[in-house]
């Protein structure tokens, strides 16, 4: 038997104690935009898709959570794609002018290498329409080795409010057999910290007298009322 999860549950270990204080941040600004109306929208390409669409009408998760889903940038329109289009420095000029991004909302990009145009592309746009960006990615891809990909040269966390950091390393894998690195972490870590930051915000609103917005299981019977009334109120912003 290998090491992953010993790794990984060590990896876990160094991200809950680092990420402590900018999640609570982060969750304070979240929760105040909730009760202003906002919603949360998360954005990744590939496999940081995969992230983006966790929190998503999701059991246990908050409800205002929109994916911002660009079909040539996920992994069913084909992977070579995905990966194409999100190092191409023109290709977010195809949608971005089309997402309904507000003052009121936080944005959420997932990008572990932090380094390619489209997803610093909308963390620079949800920034210039007043909302709240949050990065998920791993700060072991640093700007010496690491370069920008982007035209401004800037990295994905100098476009970020808060950064919640991965730590994944270079090239995702935890582990190196008969030096083969392999043993991809970041989608774990990753939705370990998302799902570590909406529960932080559940524990603002509980603490500030607001009944967190947040969907149970439609297995589990009396639930569908709850969530039935969920989505009407979020509706008019997200499609579910």
């Amino acid at each position: 038997m290998n090491s992953y999860f010993s790794e990984i549950i060590t990896l876990l270990s160094e991200i809950e104690q680092e990420a402590k204080e900018p999640i609570e941040n982060a969750a304070a600004q979240v929760a105040e935009r909730l009760g202003n109306g906002g919603i949360i929208q998360l954005f990744g390409s590939g496999h940081s898709q995969l992230i983006a669409q966790e929190g998503f009408y999701r059991a246990g998760s908050l409800a205002p959570v929109k994916p911002i889903s660009i079909g040539s940038l996920m992994l069913h329109e084909g992977a070579l794609l995905s990966s194409r289009n999100e190092k191409d420095p023109d290709f977010s000029e195809t949608f971005i002018s089309e997402l309904d991004i507000r003052p009121e909302d936080v944005v959420i990009v997932i990008s572990n290498s932090g380094r390619n145009p489209v997803p610093i592309d909308i963390a620079q746009y949800a920034v210039s329409q007043g909302a709240y960006t949050v990065s998920i990615q791993s700060l072991l891809y640093t700007e010496e080795e690491h370069p920008s990909r982007h035209g401004s040269g800037k990295r994905l966390e100098a476009m970020s409010s808060v950064v919640l950091d991965t730590k994944v390393p270079p090239g995702d894998g935890i582990l190196h057999i008969n030096e083969v690195q392999c043993g991809p972490a970041s989608s774990i870590t990753g939705n370990a910290l998302l799902h570590s930051l909406f529960c932080e915000v559940v524990l603002c609103m509980t603490a500030n007298g607001v009944e967190p917005p947040v969907f149970k299981s439609g297995n589990l019977e009396g639930n569908a009322e709850h969530n039935d009334a969920l989505v009407a109120h979020y509706s008019d912003r997200i499609e579910f």
